[in-house]
């Protein structure tokens, strides 16, 4: 059962993936950009509620 992620794990590197693409979107599209961060602070929210 090892390099089994768990689910907390699985969102934080969806965080993580969605805050890379609103960087990189930033430098060319802030619209999109600023719909990447956004999903990524409800992902946040969701996380923090888990703890």
């Amino acid at each position: 059962m090892f390099g089994m992620k768990s689910k907390k794990e699985k969102l934080e590197a969806k965080l993580a993936k969605l805050l890379e693409e609103a960087y990189k979107l930033s430098h060319t599209n802030r619209t999109k950009s600023d719909q990447k961060t956004f999903e990524a602070e409800e992902l946040r929210k969701k996380i923090d509620a888990m703890d």
